[in-house]
């Protein structure tokens, strides 16, 4: 909480920074905290008249409601806390043609959004991971730049938009993309405490504010009075804060050692120790300061890999300043003498994660062509590359994203049509035009608004990409564990798996070894925990194809009851062989043929992905494609940029 309380106040000193994403587990307040942020901020006066709460000092003079007069009437009021929906549409963010006075009065006027209304104060997004990517880019466009520019409906607006952004996610729920991430100031992780002494404290205020809010907030009030105090003070101070050549070049220095992307992380660093320094009290910046604002904006620019866990390494951050900072003076002691890091304690978070892997001294030898048993062995994945894209055949409308084609209510205009029940986003143009031609038989007198009756009303049909849910069923048995095969096979299933993540689809693991299937992972958005369970799936066992069928087809029945709108895709891995059919007598491989009949006639969306290798090829993936009605690809067929236009071919339904 102390990092998440530095973090804030540095913003709320200087919001070009660029804000704070806040990431951590569930229940630890981190949405109570920044709520609390507001109430500290100081008052500000702003133009009574102004619908984007201009400065009377200093008014934006190419504010839509300007010009202001030299003289005018102003408010005295609290930074505003603007909190943005995750359903949010992108006229209610950025503001739209007021539709009102344009039917009823014939005038174009910029109706304005919530970045309006967050101008000079605080803009607040919940589960920001959960918000559609656009919308992500649009909010960091408008914190990097400080201004807001609206092109759409025949509306040429731009407005002041500086505001302190704040995201809290979930990490559980999914992760941000690494280039969004990237546009966030700064970052922080809140974990609950592990001490009891402090989780009981934090129950006590909690029920101590349930009984007696008012008098709860009374006791407080002079805390609260002093924190407000250190940002006012602060916000004077910081045109005055110098920043030395020295540290911009230690700035510089820790930047490129830690091989960070661009240069945004070398600004938002420099932004944010003057801002600390500022908080501090200081004129001029220090090593300590740059320390501080380093801990803050590069851990989550330190991803190398999308599944990498955001995470910085303290000890290497004092090396880097260390070394990047001014030669010391001259000192007998050749080791100049005890220095920065020792003091820094152990890592907060570590970005290195490793896969488990086996030492090929220790790895079993492989198993025959007839898929006998083989030892459990774990085998690590080869390099993953960038995977061809699998689509879901047909239009859908489910949850906006970037695979599959749908309706989706963001995306481009595709067309207008007549409302079925309730009326969706407004079509202006398509409404205006079938209106105009009726207009003298309504008696509409020149210089009166347009006349309109409900049959007029268009809604717009948008087009764009749904994420779905990609199910993978990985045969991990002993056959796959032969000659290396599962290294491939990992290898391309991971490689699937960060297209889905690129993509904001919901994932799912299920694999099949032994005598049954499990559900390895149940469906989720975080898709690194797809990855972690993958890289540590060991091999070994028969090969029992119908239950992993049959576990594909439950899991799928119960995410369409869960989720109805998000169409899925079964990416099935295997090399066809079907030695196991535990509980049911008869042939293992009948069963299976089965099992993928049955999620044909349930209408699942389905690619086979064929493993099998080597100079005799027995072609049983084949068999399974043609009942799952679905295309067949060899895994060296699943690595390239391009996409598979119509190797998905389109799934009949049962009637």
């Amino acid at each position: 909480m102390d990092d998440l309380k530095l973090a804030l106040a540095l913003n709320a000193v200087a919001p070009q920074i660029g804000g704070v994403l806040v990431r951590g587990e569930k229940g630890t307040a981190k949405s109570t905290v920044v709520r609390a942020l507001a109430a500290l901020l100081p008052e500000q006066d702003v133009v009574a008249t102004c619908r984007f709460a201009c400065d009377p000092a200093a008014p934006d003079p190419d504010c839509p409601d300007g010009p202001h007069p030299a003289e005018v009437a102003t408010d005295r009021r609290r930074a505003r806390l603007v909190e943005l929906p995750v359903g949010a549409a992108e006229d209610r963010v950025v503001g739209s043609l007021d539709l009102e006075r344009a039917l009823t009065e014939g005038v174009r006027s910029f109706e304005p959004g919530l970045l309006a209304a967050a101008h000079r104060g605080v803009l607040y997004v919940d589960e920001v991971n959960l918000l559609h990517d656009h919308l992500v880019d649009v909010l960091l466009d408008a914190a990097a730049m400080g201004r807001c520019y609206v092109e759409r409906e025949g509306v040429s607006v731009s407005h002041a938009a500086r505001f302190l952004l704040v995201g809290t996610m979930n990490p559980e729920e999914g992760e941000l993309r690494p280039q969004l991430l990237d546009r966030f100031g700064l970052t922080v992780h809140v974990a609950a405490s592990r001490e009891p002494a402090v989780r009981a404290e934090i129950v006590r205020r909690g029920m101590q504010y349930e009984a007696d809010p008012d008098r709860f907030a009374a006791v407080w009030a002079p805390a609260d009075a002093e924190f407000a105090e250190c940002i006012a003070s602060a916000r004077e101070l910081l045109p005055h804060v110098s920043l030395p050549d020295a540290e911009l070049e230690r700035i510089a220095g820790v930047c490129a050692e830690f091989e960070v992307d661009g240069m945004r992380a070398d600004l938002v660093i420099a932004r944010a120790a003057r801002a600390h320094a500022a908080w501090q009290g200081r004129a001029q910046v220090t090593a300590d300061d740059v320390r501080a604002a380093a801990r803050l904006a590069l851990p989550h620019r330190r991803r190398r890999d999308p599944f990498d866990a955001p995470g910085l390494d303290e000890a290497q951050l004092d090396k880097a300043l260390e070394e990047s900072g001014p030669p010391p003076e001259p000192d007998p002691d050749p080791d100049g003498g005890p220095d920065g890091g020792g003091g820094g304690g152990s890592p907060r978070t570590s970005a290195e994660s490793g896969a488990m892997t086996t030492d090929p001294a220790e790895a079993a030898p492989p198993a025959g062509a007839g898929g006998g048993v083989v030892p459990e062995q774990v085998t690590p994945p080869e390099a993953t590359y960038r995977a061809k894209l699998l689509t879901v055949p047909g239009v859908g409308a489910g949850t906006p994203g970037r695979r599959s084609r749908a309706e989706t209510p963001s995306g481009h205009t595709s067309g207008a049509r007549r409302p079925v029940g309730r009326l969706g986003a407004l079509h202006a143009t398509a409404t205006l035009r079938a209106a105009a031609p009726f207009q003298r038989e309504r008696g509409r007198e020149p210089g009166q608004g347009l006349r309109l009756r409900p049959g007029d009303l268009r809604e717009a049909v948008r087009e764009g990409r749904e994420g779905n849910l990609v199910l993978f069923c990985v045969d991990a048995s002993g056959s796959m564990g032969a000659r290396t095969r599962m290294g491939a096979v990992k290898a391309a299933v991971l490689s699937l798996l960060l297209d889905a993540y690129q993509r904001r689809d919901k994932v799912g693991l299920v694999t099949f070894r032994g005598s049954d299937a499990t559900l390895d992972l149940p469906p989720t958005s975080s898709v690194e925990a797809g990855a972690a369970r993958l890289r540590n799936l060991p091999t070994g066992g028969r090969t029992p194809l119908a239950a992993g069928l049959a576990e594909a087809r439950h899991v799928l029945a119960v995410e369409r009851l869960r989720d109805p709108a998000r169409r899925p895709l079964l990416v099935l891995v295997t090399d066809g062989r079907a030695t196991a059919a535990p509980g049911t007598p008869g042939d293992p491989l009948t069963h299976a043929h089965r099992a993928a009949a049955a999620l044909a006639a349930d209408g699942v969306a389905a690619v086979v992905v064929d493993c099998e290798d080597g100079p005799v090829r027995l072609g049983l993936a084949g068999g399974i494609a043609t009942l799952l009605n679905a295309p067949l690809l060899r895994l060296h067929e699943l690595e390239g940029g391009g996409g598979l236009a119509g190797a998905v071919r389109s799934v009949r339904r049962a009637a």
